[in-house]
C-alpha cells in the first residue's frame, strides 16, 4: 500500500511539471499559472520526501532488502 502511495505521488509530481511546461509554453509568462504550478509541485516533493523518510524512520519502508 505505501509503494502504491509513492508511486501515485511521483505521478503526480511528474503531471504538476509537464502542467507547468504546458502553460509556460501556452502563456508565454504571462499569467501566475506557472507559478502555482511550481509551488504545488514543491509541495507534492516535500510531502513524498516527508513519506519516505517517515516511513523509512518507522521500518515499514527497506531501501535495499535481502533477497
Amino acid at each position: 500500500m505505501l509503494k502504491v502511495v509513492i508511486v501515485i505521488l511521483m505521478l503526480a509530481v511528474l503531471v504538476s511539471l509537464f502542467t507547468g511546461l504546458f502553460f509556460l509554453i501556452k502563456d508565454e509568462g504571462k499569467s501566475t499559472r506557472v507559478v502555482n504550478s511550481l509551488a504545488v509541485r514543491v509541495g507534492l516533493s516535500l510531502l513524498l520526501l516527508t513519506l519516505i523518510i517517515v516511513s523509512a524512520w518507522q521500518g515499514e519502508l527497506a531501501f535495499n532488502p535481502t533477497p
